[in-house]
Parts: C-alpha cells; sequence; structure tokens
C-alpha cells in the first residue's frame, strides 16, 4: 500500500508538484498563496522522481529532494510527499487518478506555475487534467500576459473563474480553473541548479 499524508474526507487539499531542486522561498511563497486564496485545509508538495518533459540528467536524488524541502516547508499544513515515485507511471493523470481511488470524498485542487500552463497542453492526458481537478495557476515573473494566451489557457477559456471566486474553487465541478495574481517570486530552481553545478 503507497502510504499518503494525513487526509480526511470533506478536506480541501491542493496538490503542487515539481522537482523541488532545490526547494527555495518561492515555492514556499506559492504554497501559501494557494493555502489562503483558495481556502486549503492542506497542501501536498508532490517531490517527483522526475518530469517526463525535462532531463533528469543531474537531478538530486529523490531523498536529498524530500528531505530539503522538509526543512524548508516548516508549515503544519504543508506536507511533502514523494509516493508518486511507487506508482507505475511518471504521468500527472496517473497521480490524479490514484488519488481520486485512494481518497474518496477529498476535494483536491491542482496547483501550477503560469509556466507549467504555457506548455500544459504537452502534457499526457491533459484535457482528462482538467475533467478530474480544479486548477489553480499561479502567476510567475514574466508569464502574466502570455500564459494565459497559451493553447490549454484558450481552450479551457470557457471554465475560467474570475479571480475574486478563488475560495470556491475546490468546491467547483471541473473544469474550472483560475488564474491568481500577486507577489513573484524571481527565484527558480533551475537557475539555482546552475549555480550549485
Amino acid at each position: 500500500m503507497i502510504r499518503l499524508p494525513s487526509f480526511q474526507p470533506g478536506m480541501r487539499i491542493g496538490l503542487f508538484g515539481g522537482s523541488f531542486d532545490p526547494p527555495h522561498a518561492g515555492h514556499l511563497m506559492v504554497g501559501r498563496r494557494a493555502i489562503r486564496r483558495l481556502g486549503l485545509d492542506r497542501l501536498w508538495w508532490l517531490v517527483t522522481p522526475g518530469n517526463p518533459l525535462k532531463e533528469r540528467a543531474g537531478l538530486a536524488r529523490l531523498p536529498e529532494r524530500m528531505e530539503a524541502a522538509r526543512r524548508l516547508a516548516r508549515d503544519p499544513r504543508i506536507a511533502v510527499t514523494g509516493f508518486e515515485a511507487q506508482l507505475p507511471s511518471p504521468y500527472t493523470i496517473e497521480t490524479i487518478r490514484h488519488l481520486q481511488r485512494r481518497c474518496p470524498g477529498v476535494r483536491f485542487v491542482w496547483i501550477m506555475g503560469a509556466d507549467s500552463l504555457s506548455s500544459f497542453h504537452r502534457w499526457q492526458d491533459w484535457r482528462e487534467i482538467a475533467a478530474r481537478v480544479p486548477i489553480a495557476v499561479i502567476d510567475r515573473p514574466g508569464l502574466t500576459l502570455t500564459a494565459p494566451l497559451s493553447r490549454a489557457a484558450r481552450i479551457l477559456g470557457p471554465a475560467r473563474l474570475p479571480e475574486e471566486a478563488a475560495r470556491t474553487l475546490p468546491d467547483r465541478d471541473p473544469p474550472a480553473w483560475i488564474y491568481l495574481h500577486g507577489p513573484r517570486s524571481p527565484l527558480s530552481s533551475t537557475a539555482l541548479r546552475k549555480r550549485r553545478g
């Protein structure tokens, strides 16, 4: 049995996936904004074994990334998990299918940065993802104007909610998504890895 963070039916739980290599203050800013704006009970940081759309060479080991994420998070509402490494597929859609089978009654919301929205149409079964869970997109520097014009954003345009409806998102039937503005962190794991290297 794959071990998950604690949950109860009726909870509103955000899912924020990424390599977290390394985790940084920008991840924490996104996490806390999502919890506050969406009225979440919990936020799960899904530390992935590797992004299928990105090069994995040089990626730090999963236990190291999880430990670094736990040291950074230090918030009782944020749970750091690496359970995706135990799933048979690396794709987000498999993660969501698994969670919805295991956690009936939980209201999951997928959290992504605006950079991910720009490439969302390249994700495996992205339309099914949007049909299964509401999505919250967090603005990123340099993407405020372009990400909402991306292919997936245009196709999902009719399901977009106004920003003032953010707290209702977890209770909406998908497809439903929202684009959240606010303070943006210039930090990037990719840039920090280059500096580290």
